[in-house]
């Protein structure tokens, strides 16, 4: 699960996100990750734990005397990374830090190797260090027992308040905010196909490229799929799985499949520009994931759902700086800054799609929009009223209490007009 700009991303969206840079891990400091990617751009349980943490704050440390680490599953040439990568430079502005305060561990994969990088970074002095892929987090763990006094803080997972560990943090955003405008963004294109006598009401059907079946991703595509259907109710999805989080073959190999089957627009949960490129060459509207697909799809890319990192990198750090508690789990969406969608395509998107956009996203700042609306959605052709998971009841005042309880998604449910090809 990982399962999303700035300057970086623009040299990411220019090349196969899938097919540039090495794939070998690599360390570099802030300073060197900048000219890598300038060189690509020129080729192309909350109380206990909050106490548990709490008992690890401190006096705080001198900003000079900082050293922030990075493990990161991919490099600047791969969108999900490339937009952590976004964050952490967000934050080395907002904190003022020097480019040799920052040490990245690039391509860094789901295996031991992330817990040599951890510690390898802990041994460098490094007083924080950040971890971006759901497969990296019992590694982090096993890093963070060994050292206590450095703060290990991981996107995407779910671990951190059961661990024990009060150096141990899990973060993520409210992306299905983001998601859901997405959505409403593809959900108006389809009225505008429908308008146009492209496809009628019930030839509305749109797929899904996913990376793994995780709740993640269940929770992304549907918070998608009800954005669609807030605007184009009579709207249907397909969803396939690649189970990889970027493979450029497999994302465009599973659009073009999508499209055989009658796909009249796709969206995707994984990495590359795989689905985009796949959907500039049939004519089909794209919706993107963490970065602008514009310059992959320059005549069918209508937006992407993305995330800012910055606003936790920051927090983070500065809680390090401070001598004050990190979160055990934080999550923050649209209000706080930390989801948004890239530049709507106006070559693309249907008129009036602005306006409407502004409209959703102020109506989810103000929360006065639930994207989970119980009302809007059935499972085998009934309202949902209770959900308990972990011991946990999600559903109550009428939603599904997404991302409250914890950082990581938890809704994992297949609901009406949604089609698992996998299943």
């Amino acid at each position: 699960m990982r399962k999303l700009v700035s300057v970086v991303l623009a040299a990411a969206m220019a090349v196969s996100l899938s097919a540039c840079g090495s794939s070998k891990p690599a360390e570099t400091t802030a300073a060197g990750a900048a000219e890598t990617a300038a060189e690509t751009t020129a080729a192309g349980a909350a109380d206990a734990a909050a106490e548990t943490t709490a008992a690890v704050a401190g006096s705080g440390i001198a900003k000079e005397d900082l050293k922030v680490g990075f493990i990161y599953i991919g490099d600047e040439n791969e969108g999900y990374t490339a937009a952590h990568y976004a964050g952490a430079m967000e934050m080395k502005e907002a904190l003022g830090l020097a480019d040799d305060q920052l040490i990245i561990k690039w391509n860094i994969p789901e295996d031991e190797t992330c817990y040599d990088a951890a510690v390898d970074l802990a041994d460098q002095g490094c007083n924080i260090i950040f971890s971006n892929s759901f497969g990296h987090e019992p590694y982090v763990m096993q890093a963070a027992a060994e050292f206590p006094e450095v703060q290990f803080c991981h996107a995407t997972g779910y671990q951190a308040a059961t661990s024990g560990l009060a150096n141990m943090h899990n973060y993520f955003t409210s992306v299905y905010e983001s998601r859901y405008v997405s959505g409403v963004v593809a959900g108006m294109k389809l009225n505008e196909m429908i308008a146009d006598g492209k496809l009628t009401e019930d030839t509305a059907k749109i797929g899904y490229v996913g990376a793994f079946p995780y709740a993640e991703v269940i929770s992304g595509y549907t918070s998608f799929f009800l954005g669609v259907r807030s605007v184009c109710p009579s709207a249907t999805m397909e969803v396939t799985y690649t189970n990889s989080w970027a493979s450029f073959d497999l994302e465009k190999e599973a659009a073009e499949a999508l499209v055989a089957d009658g796909c009249v627009l796709i969206s995707q949960h994984a990495d590359t520009t795989g689905a985009p490129t796949a959907c500039e060459a049939a004519g089909v509207p794209v919706v993107g994931y963490n970065i602008s697909m514009i310059a992959t799809a320059p005549t069918q890319a209508l937006t992407s759902a993305s995330i800012n990192w910055g606003p936790y990198v920051t927090y983070a750090t500065q809680s390090v700086l401070d001598g004050t508690a990190i979160d055990v789990d934080w999550c923050k969406g649209y209000a706080e800054g930390a989801d948004k969608i890239t530049e709507l395509n106006a070559a693309a998107v249907a008129e009036g799609t602005a306006e409407k956009v502004k409209e959703v996203e102020d109506a989810l700042i103000a929360e006065t929009l639930h994207v989970f609306d119980t009302s809007t959605w059935t499972v085998d052709g009934q309202k949902m009223d209770t959900y308990e998971k972990n011991g946990l009841e999600y559903i109550s005042d009428g939603y599904f209490h997404e991302s409250e309880f914890a950082s990581a998604p938890a809704f994992d449910l297949v609901i009406d007009g949604i089609t698992d090809l996998t299943k």
